[in-house]
């Protein structure tokens, strides 16, 4: 009998090991280059501290199970999972955290990128340029009530970690009129964005469409396309996420998406590499895949890699005042247009802004009134869930927006950051975090809408 006990023992820790084997430890990897990104990007970019990364950015399972090491003077950070799957990612100027794969770690940290000078600064430049606000308030708004809303977008100081709002901020007929930060931060403070990213590049291919240098109707023109089906695919296909390419966007398993982000050194080859599933045009899937094809895209419309890699903020953020927002890049010199951009509060209340005026800032045509309307229109095969890198409607069903008008549109963050845009109430709400699990985005926004004027 113990003999058998014994046996059935052996097979059950054998049988352990090999489960371990073959789901857990291909996933190692994509763990760390997490963390480690995360981690890096942070510290070195935001200006947060270890701790604090820990406890938000990441700070959900298994993400948290990453140790990570962090060199001060060389600008990096090392991760690894009880001693395993090591990853090691470098900072770069200009061009943000890269996680060092194929590429050598001494190139990759000689890259370089000195982001232009926007020409002024906003410490004596009124709202929305600048950051002067108005002694004077907005007649009609019940501020009081306002800024309770505000207050209890967040956890106390003493409780635990509930509803995990970072910064919130809202601008009604034009001027800010509320904002509130967790503990130490503010205005200035450099958030992950996330997939929000990927609406800034929409307004980056309508800037280039603007100035004929991008046709959206054509074909990609994508050299490893042609020959195939996936020649048919056109910039317009992609900017709708409905190229029709074989892909799986989740971030909790091997899949494209992670294959992409955390294994790829050129993130736009990864994802040409792709097989077609899907006629193109005729079924949607949102896909971090496509929005990294179109900064790919955008990268030979613009054909000068010092352009490209200043063209977001000599062409956008510095015109509408987000000089605290940084697109970062992968090893190639992409920028990550699916996932990888660190900006303020204030920053995305401007951006909202551009939107809610018709692509007007502050008198300057920054983008045709039609290309707003482009990126507000449904994407045919999205079930008016999706437009041109706007979200029309939450995409989780438990976060739906019932309370709210319907000419809503917004950018959306992985982790439940949000730049919500509301034009028949004049209203931009920007809520930064990192989760949504227990924040209800449509009570946010209704009684928020409840302070405003009727």
């Amino acid at each position: 009998m113990i003999k058998l006990v014994r046996r059935i023992l052996w097979i059950l820790l054998i049988a352990l090991i090999i489960v371990v084997t073959w789901f857990a430890w291909p996933r190692v990897p994509i763990i760390t280059a997490f963390a480690a990104k995360g981690m890096c990007s942070s510290v070195f970019l935001a200006g947060k501290s270890p701790e604090r990364v820990a406890a938000e950015d990441l700070s959900f399972f298994p993400i948290s199970l990453a140790k990570c090491k962090i060199d001060y003077e060389e600008k990096s950070v090392t991760a690894k999972v009880f001693g395993l799957g090591k990853r090691k990612v470098v900072f770069r100027e200009g061009l943000g955290a890269v996680i060092v794969l194929d590429k050598p770690e001494e190139e990759l940290m000689a890259d370089y990128f000195e982001i232009p000078d926007p020409g002024y600064s906003q410490d004596t430049i009124p709202w929305p340029l600048g950051d002067v606000l108005p002694e004077a308030r907005q007649e009609g708004v019940d501020y009081e009530k306002l800024n309770t809303i505000l207050e209890e977008a967040f956890d106390s100081p003493e409780a635990e970690a509930f509803q995990k709002t970072l910064g919130v901020a809202v601008v009604y007929n034009n001027e800010l009129i509320g904002e509130n930060y967790l503990g130490d931060y503010d205005a200035w403070t450099r958030f992950h964005s996330w997939s929000m990213t990927k609406s800034v590049t929409g307004a980056m291919a309508g800037a280039l469409a603007q100035e004929g240098r991008l046709d959206i109707s054509a074909p990609s023109g994508i050299r490893e396309w042609e020959g195939d089906d996936r020649e048919n695919i056109t910039v317009e296909n992609i900017l709708h996420m409905s190229s029709g390419l074989e892909w799986v966007e989740n971030y909790f398993t091997i899949s494209e998406a992670t294959v992409m982000l955390m294994q790829s050194d050129d993130m736009f080859s990864s994802v040409t590499g792709c097989q077609q599933e899907h006629e193109p045009g005729t079924y949607w899937n949102y896909s971090s895949g496509d929005a990294n094809l179109l900064s790919g895209l955008l990268r030979k419309a613009i054909g000068d890699e010092d352009e490209y890699h200043g063209y977001a903020y000599t062409r956008l953020f510095h015109r509408i005042g987000m000089l605290n927002t940084v697109v970062e890049t992968d090893a190639s010199g992409l920028f990550v247009a699916s996932s990888y951009s660190y900006g303020s509060t204030r920053d995305w209340a401007r951006f909202g802004l551009l939107f809610l005026n018709q692509g007007i800032f502050e008198g300057d045509t920054v983008l045709s009134p039609e290309w707003v309307e482009y990126m507000k229109t449904p994407a045919p095969a999205s079930d008016g869930q999706y437009a041109g890198t706007f979200w029309l409607k939450e995409p989780n069903v438990e976060n739906a927006l019932v309370d709210v008008p319907d000419d809503i549109f917004f950018a959306d963050g992985f982790l439940g950051q949000r730049v919500y845009v509301i034009p028949s109430r004049k209203l931009v709400v920007v809520r930064m975090g990192y989760s949504l699990s227990n924040f209800s985005v449509n009570d946010f926004l209704r009684d928020i809408i409840a302070t405003l004027p009727a």
